[in-house]
């Protein structure tokens, strides 16, 4: 079964273990993600995000481009397994010559320090998507709020603070150039912006569903609905905390079961046409049992024995995805 994922963070993952001094390479490592176990995977298309934690960068916008330089290197290196993608015509000719695709995302739209001009220089070096926030305020939008008691972390929806007036500045922005909006960790009131201020398809690239896990990192039923009617995708997150109601010291573990009743629940609301992946992998910790992309075939076994379609299991692995990338990405 063919395999689009809408988030990892292995780019971020390369440069900080190459900054301890390990050689890494993007075609085999022992991260979650390589392009060995992508083959295996039967990957149609990875999207390859640029993850900047700003707490820990004073300057933002140039740690992001030393990954931007990280991502080409490597795509350079391992371009007769992978080609890097900046239009729908770009998927389709990786395609007919065999090759896997690679799309450049950014996480967390503080990197443009507020900046028009470093949006539009993040889309030509190839930025197709993005989301507005991380877990921090920047200039653009709020997060839902976080805090940390006793080194547990714990959210809670923001529905008062959403985009500032530069974050709508922003938005038509990234519709004009051809930049999909990725609302996944943004807050509340933030979301309820974008379907204000845009027309076009938009994503939640790695959440789930809030009904079936309260982690307001996750969607309600009514964002669900309404991205749906937008034609929009979510993308389904392997991490465990967004897949169950864990409890304080409880042992983290990613099931393959979790995920089909959030694949349920998501389909019940909003159709199957707004299902997608999007693993986090390499952004994410505990145990899984989708460990790398190799074990998807899981995930397609138990979407078998749960009831779904041939035609629905694709819609989720790459077809509804694929679509949103055809209307945007020309």
């Amino acid at each position: 079964m063919k395999v689009i994922d809408m988030h990892c963070d292995t780019i971020s993952e390369l440069f900080y273990r190459r900054e301890e001094g390990k050689d890494y390479s993007l075609l085999k490592n022992d991260c979650h993600i390589d392009l060995e176990r992508m083959k295996k995977g039967d990957y149609y298309l990875q999207n390859f995000a640029l993850f900047t934690e700003l707490s820990s960068h004073e300057r933002p916008f140039e740690y992001c481009m030393k990954l931007v330089d990280l991502f080409y290197t490597e795509m350079e290196q391992q371009k007769e397994l992978i080609g890097v993608v900046t239009s729908y015509d770009d998927i389709e000719r990786n395609r007919k010559e065999g090759k896997m695709s690679a799309m450049l995302t950014i996480e967390e739209g503080g990197v443009c320090q507020g900046e028009l001009a470093f949006l539009r220089d993040f889309y030509r070096l190839g930025v197709r998507m993005m989301t507005l926030t991380w877990n921090y305020k920047n200039e653009l939008a709020h997060p839902n709020r976080i805090w940390e008691e006793n080194g547990v972390g714990f959210f809670e929806p923001d529905t008062e603070h959403g985009l500032t007036e530069k974050g709508i500045e922003f938005l038509k922005e990234m519709e004009d150039l051809g930049i999909i909006v990725d609302v996944s960790h943004l807050s509340d009131a933030g979301i309820e912006d974008v379907f204000r201020y845009t027309n076009k398809p938009f994503v939640a690239s790695h959440s789930n569903a809030r009904t079936v896990t309260s982690c307001p990192r996750n969607l309600t039923d009514d964002m669900i609905r309404r991205l749906s009617e937008r034609g929009g995708v979510m993308g389904l997150n392997y991490c465990a905390a967004f897949l169950y109601d864990w409890k304080k010291g409880e042992h983290e573990i990613s099931r393959v079961r979790d995920m089909i009743s959030h694949i349920r629940h998501i389909k019940q609301v909003g159709g199957i046409q707004c299902i997608g992946l999007g693993s986090d992998f390499d952004g994410i910790g505990g145990d899984l049992e989708l460990k790398s992309p190799e074990d998807l075939p899981m995930l397609e076994a138990a979407m078998k024995k749960a009831g779904f379609s041939d035609s629905e299991i694709e819609a989720v692995f790459y077809k509804n995805v694929l679509r949103v990338y055809k209307e945007i990405l020309q």
